[in-house]
């Protein structure tokens, strides 16, 4: 049955002049599920209010969060750069929650109980066998918990072999999903402790690492109570350390800092002001030192609740998520079962803070709602996160904030507008997730080049940024593919600027038809183009234009120089624009990484003109020495640290070398290719020849090499087929000529006949009855077929 769409207030609208210089963009809001005009608050239509959820911080970010962080990033610089809105930034970071409270724990139990420990002692061995018991009685009950260390692999096998395979849990054909994933996880898990225990003469360096994953939970179970609440340290030392690495990986991939930057660790107060006003406009009520949000209520003075996804507001599973710890508890005082925690009693060994209801910390969802709204103020025009965060962080987050500024739901103002939800990114089926550790750090992506910032950004671009995304061949592929189009397209148009000659007006560059064309080929694009944007962010559209824009130019016949810059040009705004280019310099036309290294190019181009030169001579039948210029004859010897300048000091002794013996023009042409394929190509540079113009110097790129290996790999196997055809003709002809050896008049003096004619043909069988005449024949035919085979034996025998 479809869900009833929520009620949505539409922002007043602009002032007459801002209405005029608003763009006419359409947003995909997650609060009425459809796409909306973009009207900001601000009564000019120029400022923009955006609250993102940021990271909770005990672990390094992922490629999942790269699609939510980059997803954002896109939208903000298309507000920021190109509807020219000036966007208020605002970001939290979660610097307390269950997760990260268990993580710093455990972390800082680990290090205090293994510091107790010099080396790897039978103590520090039995505390972690018995860890590694606890383990696997929790995680995995198919396998024997008392079972040793090195029956580990063999009883893990016996239970759950399946599931390493790739299948379900229940065997059955079902498909794998999170529950297979995390049991593997916790196979893994068991199987390192295991091999720690049964390795010997290892250091703790060693040990350790291998143990962690059975020891950190199991000491913490021991000694979590020793922790002191208000010693804040122990868990801001673990998550400041990881809010730098992430915004270290944020700044790799390019996304932009916040303009403020929000951490839970430091609004205890207020959010303790704000859960007590809640509370007193009669929305909230007190169990135990927590303080639990009255959807009821709300909802009874005209508010309400689960606007996002009303769909889920039942879901036990959801619900307890966002109440993390404390969803274990007995919930029967609950006034209803959507009731969640704005305000969590502290157990021993979790951080608090002083509150009315005792000492306590903030719940997972009043943290936004509080500092966004004290940054911020009682309205916001964007709220974003991932899809994830709809229900039920985002829809507490609504619903709190409104009881807080309101004093009942009839009065209430609409606390966010536009609400964006960037889709999850999956691959091979599974949406990645820290506590599945089935993910791959951006870090690590980076650094193993399996991704960079462009063509992670590009993939990304090439999707809805709603819609979830799932990593594929085809997807990498088409990646690939854009960011290669775009290459070749910009260091043409460099070429183009860098050679301009005002006096030359060859047709090739001059035609008025398919210039007129191209010039209205842009106007259309950049139309199409704004279209796309205004449609919601379309960001595949987007890039569809672009390429169809590059793809008119490349098959125009004749282009007008200032058309081909003024394409270059633009194109150049709008990939820098997308955030496609962090080291783009002003005025610079194309984006970074299509040069040759500087240190090159004076060695490089210099060669590139002089084999120019050299070639088209050469085509023609004639080396007109005179006509090079001034060459270098012995020139000077180069080491390996200068190997642009030996190129070129080498090409140049060689073509003094061919002139000097009269060389013909194909040895001056395979010296042409040989600087191209061989020297220059193991200098990652590459000579494009194209016909009646100079060549194109370019980067190697990743495509170039793979095209070269596909056809040496082709040629490779031609020449491989073809030497085996030989062989087995070879082969068959040997097998032939052994076959001669034998004499035809012997071939049928066997036992199975006794009588023969003077040509050795039998006329008897072996029992003395005459073969019959249609054997006859056919043995005739045998014979004379060994005859042949005989005669060209012997032949072969002198």
């Amino acid at each position: 049955m479809a869900t009833a769409q929520p009620e949505w207030r539409a922002p007043p609208a602009p002032s007459e002049p801002a209405r005029a210089r608003l763009p006419a963009l359409h947003v995909y809001n997650s609060l009425t599920r459809t796409k909306t005009p973009f009207v900001p608050i601000d009564r000019s239509g120029e400022k923009v209010t955006w609250y993102a959820c940021g990271p909770t911080v005990y672990d390094d970010a992922h490629l999942g969060h790269a699609r939510n962080y980059v997803s954002t990033d896109i939208i903000r610089r298309i507000l920021e750069d190109y509807f020219r809105f000036k966007v208020s930034f605002v970001m939290n970071i979660t610097d307390v929650d269950d997760k990260i409270i268990l993580a710093a724990r455990q972390q800082h139990l680990l290090s205090e109980f293994l510091a107790e420990h010099g080396d790897v002692d039978d103590a520090l061995r039995s505390t972690t066998l018995q860890a590694f018991s606890a383990y696997i009685q929790k995680n995995l009950p198919l396998v024997r918990h008392d079972a040793p260390p090195e029956a580990y692999a063999q009883a893990a096998e016996q239970a759950y072999g399946h599931v390493l395979q790739g299948k379900s849990i229940a065997n059955d054909g079902s498909p794998a999903g999170d529950k297979e994933a995390k049991l593997k996880m916790h196979l893994k898990t068991a199987q390192a402790a295991a091999g720690a225990l049964q390795s010997s003469n290892t250091t703790l360096e060693q040990f350790a690492p291998q143990a962690a994953g059975v020891l950190l939970p199991y000491i913490d179970s021991l000694r979590s109570s020793t922790v002191q609440g208000k010693d804040h340290d122990i868990f801001t030392k673990l998550t400041k350390q990881y809010e730098e690495r992430f915004f270290n990986d944020m700044k790799a991939l390019n996304v932009r800092y916040p303009d403020k930057l929000v951490r839970v660790t430091e609004y205890g107060p207020q959010i303790v002001d704000f859960v007590k006003q809640i509370q007193d406009n009669g929305y909230g009520y007190e169990h135990e030192g927590s303080v639990y949000y009255d959807t009821t209520a709300w909802e009874k003075s005209g508010g309400v609740y689960a606007r996002l996804e009303p769909w889920n507001r039942n879901d036990k599973d959801l619900q307890a998520d966002g109440e993390g710890s404390l969803a274990a508890k007995t919930t029967g005082f609950k006034r209803s079962g959507a009731d969640f925690a704005l305000w969590k009693a502290s157990k021993p060994g979790e951080p608090s803070w002083d509150s009315p209801w005792g000492q306590g910390r903030p719940g997972w969802h009043i943290e936004c709602s509080a500092m966004a709204s004290d940054v911020l103020g009682k309205q916001i025009d964007i709220h974003s996160g991932g899809i994830d965060l709809a229900f039920p962080h985002h829809d507490n987050e609504l619903a709190q904030s409104e009881a807080y500024w309101a004093k009942t739901g009839r009065d209430s103002v609409q606390w966010v507008n536009y609400f964006l939800h960037m889709g999850h990114l999956s691959i091979q089926g599974s949406k990645m997730s820290k506590s599945l550790k089935n993910f791959t750090t951006i870090r690590e992506a980076l650094a193993k080049r399996e991704w960079t910032p462009r063509s992670l950004r590009i993939v990304f671009l090439l999707g809805a940024w709603r819609d979830g995304l799932e990593i594929t061949g085809e997807l990498v592929k088409a990646g690939v593919s854009w960011e290669e189009k775009v290459n070749n397209f910009f260091i043409k148009v460099r070429d183009l600027q860098s050679h301009h000659d005002p006096s030359r007006q060859p047709a090739t560059l001059e035609g008025p038809k398919d210039g007129d064309d191209l010039d209205q080929a842009l106007a259309t694009s950049q139309g199409k183009f704004r279209d796309a944007l205004c449609d919601s962010f379309d960001t595949p559209g987007a890039m569809r234009v672009l390429t169809e824009l590059i793809t008119a130019f490349n098959s125009a016949s004749s282009v007008r120089e200032s058309t081909s810059i003024a394409i270059g040009k633009w194109i150049t705004e709008i990939v820098v624009m997308l955030g496609l280019d962090a080291d783009y310099k002003e005025n610079q036309l194309g984006w970074t990484g299509i040069d040759i290294p500087e240190e090159a190019k004076a060695f490089i181009y210099p060669l590139a003109e002089l084999r120019d030169k050299i070639r088209e001579q050469a085509i023609k039948g004639s080396i007109d020495l005179d006509s090079l210029g001034a060459l270098n004859e012995k020139g000077t010897t180069y080491g390996p640290d200068q190997p642009y300048a030996a190129a070129y000091a080498d090409f140049q002794r060689k073509v003094f070398e061919l002139h000097g013996r009269q060389a013909p023009s194909k040895e001056y042409l395979a010296a042409c290719d040989y600087i191209r394929d061989t020297v220059l190509w193991n200098l990652d540079i590459y000579l494009e020849d194209r016909e009646n113009r100079h060549a194109l110097v370019r980067p190697l790129s990743a495509s170039l090499r793979q095209e070269r290996s596909d056809r040496e790999s082709l040629l490779a196997a031609k020449a491989a087929a073809k030497e085996k055809a030989k062989a087995d003709a070879e082969a068959a002809e040997k097998e032939r000529l052994e076959k001669g050896k034998l004499s035809h008049l012997d071939m049928f003096r066997t036992s199975e006949y006794s009588a023969w004619d003077a040509d050795g043909l039998p006329t008897a069988d072996a029992e003395g009855k005459e073969v019959a005449k249609s054997k006859s024949k056919k043995l005739k035919k045998d014979w004379e077929r060994q005859k042949k085979l005989h005669e060209a034996w012997q032949a072969t025998q002198g």
